[in-house]
């Protein structure tokens, strides 16, 4: 059952997560992203309150259970979008793909370089996908799901800044290119940076974060493992 302090604090979560979202949506400035703003909002609002974690998690674990389903949702946009999927999945999938490696390439290399723990490293794993794959993979893979969600955060956060200017240095033209590197490489915040591109851009990166869950999802348990033993 969810007593006071815990309907309290899924209220804060709701009310901090839209307050955060507006003002995005009226500045369009990368730190005022809801990512960033609303956290950073609750943790004050539960200091000032006096309101411990513990006394916070019985009402926001209902909250993480709604990740859930959301994976489940994912299935909507593959529908939705089916046309644009098959006319373009020969160039989607191999680049998932890479991008997929890479990101646990680049995970395991940066653990293992600053001489991380163990289960810090399986953490970083999965933090280039949307958060519920992200959550999920890393808590089979003996992570820390908490650990990884701040890692999705600030990955999606980097994406948003330095997704736009390697598509400029890069001179990328191709919307399909586009839309590939920001789903891939920065799930959520590159999906919405993708869509202030194009339709086209949006969509890809749409499902390109898809295709990039489902790969994590599948190779993550085989291949990280094997990244850590180089």
């Amino acid at each position: 059952m969810i007593g006071f302090v815990g309907l309290i604090s899924v209220l804060l979560t709701i009310i901090f997560y839209y307050g955060s979202k507006a003002l995005y949506g009226r500045f369009r400035f990368v730190l005022f992203s809801p990512l960033l703003v609303a956290p950073a909002a609750l943790i004050i609002g539960l200091l000032t309150l006096h309101v411990s974690y513990s006394s916070y998690i019985t009402g926001g674990k209902w909250l993480t259970l709604l990740l859930q389903p959301a994976i489940v949702a994912f299935a909507l946009p593959l529908y939705k979008h089916y046309e644009t999927l098959k006319k373009y999945l020969p160039e989607i999938i191999p680049s998932v793909l890479a991008g997929t490696f890479s990101a646990f390439l680049s995970s395991a290399l940066l653990g293992l370089k600053a001489n991380f723990q163990p289960q810090i490293i399986v953490s970083l794993a999965p933090r280039s996908v949307t958060t519920p794959i992200a959550v999920d993979v890393s808590n089979n893979l003996g992570g820390i799901p908490s650990l990884t969600a701040a890692f999705v955060v600030l990955t999606g956060l980097m994406g948003l800044i330095i997704g736009p200017l390697v598509i400029r240095l890069l001179h990328l033209r191709s919307p399909i290119a586009k839309g590939v590197l920001l789903g891939t490489g920065a799930h959520g915040c590159g999906t919405s940076a993708a869509l202030t591109l194009g339709p086209l851009e949006g969509t890809i990166a749409s499902l390109s974060m898809i295709f990039a869950g489902l790969a994590t999802i599948l190779l993550a348990p085989v291949i990280f493992p094997l990244l850590l033993k180089l």
